[in-house]
């Protein structure tokens, strides 16, 4: 998960989650003394003369400001995040993505409009509503708020993060098995 390949995490002075870079951004933020590291990886950066432990959480030496998007970016990775990456209709892998309210039929490209969805059912649903159909949503979508939406968005996550996202239990809330 984390490692030179992998992700890192990145928090500012405060411990509020910025950012994800990759695993040798964060070792390079480390040994230019611009982060210490928080929790490090299995894997190790080698040069001639040191090795470093590849961090997967790294926190800033000084504060930086940082202006955040008032909202979460609709996007389809974010979609079959939010949704667990399954078809809201039937629960069997998500391919596309629906809008409840078909954009033909005056339905909005918005959070709460836009569902992830099989192909099967993609496909059967057409362009009708869901109330024609006699079928129900699982849950109610909606757009997704808080610190792991922002930092981490549609990103695969490693675990070792959880802690510093807001103490929310971000795996859950990104469709992350626990």
């Amino acid at each position: 998960m984390g490692g030179a390949d992998g992700s890192a995490l990145v928090l500012n002075a405060t411990y509020e989650p910025l950012c994800v870079v990759s695993g040798r951004r964060a070792a390079v933020l480390v040994l230019t003394a611009k982060a210490v590291p928080v929790a490090s990886g299995d894997d190790v950066l080698h040069s001639a003369r040191t090795a470093i432990l590849v961090p997967v959480v790294v926190r800033l030496s000084r504060f930086v400001r940082v202006p955040y998007r008032p909202s979460v970016p609709l996007t389809r990775k974010a979609v079959f995040a939010r949704d667990g990456g399954r078809c809201v209709y039937c629960s069997a892998p998500a391919t596309s993505l629906d809008h409840v309210v078909p954009r033909s039929r005056g339905g909005a490209h918005a959070w709460e409009n836009v569902v992830s969805a099989c192909g099967r059912c993609n496909h059967v649903k057409a362009d009708r509503g869901i109330a024609e159909l006699g079928w129900r949503l699982r849950t109610a979508p909606r757009a997704p708020s808080g610190a792991a939406w922002r930092v981490v968005g549609a990103r695969r996550m490693d675990p070792r993060w959880a802690p510093y996202l807001d103490g929310m239990d971000v795996a859950e809330e990104l469709g992350e098995p626990a």
